[in-house]
């Protein structure tokens, strides 16, 4: 099986399942038509006895390099991110999520945009429960450069998990920066604005495990709050007009505040559908 020169880079914590974290790393390895040359993951502070097992059989048993980073206490997301970016090898990077399940051909898929000079690629991915087999809803993400644009003044553009991004085009606007939960759409918004090359491939090319807990964590006032200083850094920047941020703050502020049964409704009956949210 042919590898390409990029790292793989895995984050994962206490509240991640073995099961889960080996279907992820088994189909972004074993099972894609390209492969990655190394496989870096992040351990985020300490993990059950189970999980740190089901780590030390990947490492010892994976068909390509494994790089095991552990930090000492959990650190969140963001600095998990970076301390795994500071690790890896090569200058592009694919990222996945300790529960999610990539497409056999998702990396050689995403490679060849990366070959052809952007800096960034992401795909659609598909909404699972149980079953990756049985997806369910599709978020696809806009595509082209003008319409990733347009669509990231009012939502996040790229599905986080889906990223396949060269470190260069990172280092120039600082890397991952602390933000809520939000982290990922402060990272894409400055990337456009810096004049990075980037895309989506709309094809759902992971495959992506909620649950019931979803959109319960998707709101409440610390992510409205959350949303809010986000809306106040794009009109900082200029990314933003003012009509256009006040309109967010409003619109985007209230979604966060509704029931997670209500958001649930509105998010895969209307934003789903060409209009990805950001990750729940």
């Amino acid at each position: 099986m042919p590898t390409a020169a990029f790292s793989l880079l895995l984050p994962v914590y206490a509240g991640d399942r073995p099961e889960f974290l080996r279907a992820a790393f088994e189909s972004s390895v074993d099972r894609q038509t390209l492969r990655p040359a190394e496989a870096v993951i992040v351990q985020d502070g300490q993990v059950p006895a189970s999980l740190a097992a089901e780590l030390d059989r990947i490492a010892s048993e994976s068909v390509i390099p494994v790089r095991i980073l552990r930090l000492p206490e959990n650190r969140g997301l963001t600095a998990a991110l970076n301390a795994g970016l500071d690790a890896v090898s090569h200058p592009t990077v694919a990222r996945m999520d300790a529960d999610d399940v990539s497409v056999p051909e998702r990396f050689e898929r995403q490679w060849e945009r990366i070959e052809a000079g952007l800096d960034l690629v992401g795909t659609g991915m598909a909404e699972f429960e149980s079953d990756p087999d049985r997806p369910g809803t599709v978020r696809t993400p806009p595509v082209g450069s003008e319409r990733i644009r347009a669509h990231a003044r009012t939502h996040n553009p790229f599905n986080h998990p889906t990223m396949m991004y060269r470190l260069a085009a990172l280092d120039r606007i600082g890397r991952y920066q602390p933000f809520g939960k939000m982290e990922d759409y402060w990272l894409g918004v400055r990337l456009i604005d810096s004049g990075a090359r980037v895309d989506n491939l709309p094809e759902p090319l992971v495959r992506y495990r909620v649950g019931s807990g979803s959109f319960a964590r998707r709101g409440g006032w610390t992510e409205a709050r959350t949303e809010w200083r986000l809306q106040r850094e794009l009109l900082r920047m200029g990314f933003v007009t003012r009509g256009q941020y006040l309109r967010n703050v409003v619109m985007k502020g209230a979604y966060r505040l509704l029931p997670a049964s209500v958001k649930r409704v509105l998010f895969r009956g209307l934003i789903s559908r060409g209009l990805p949210g950001d990750r729940a």
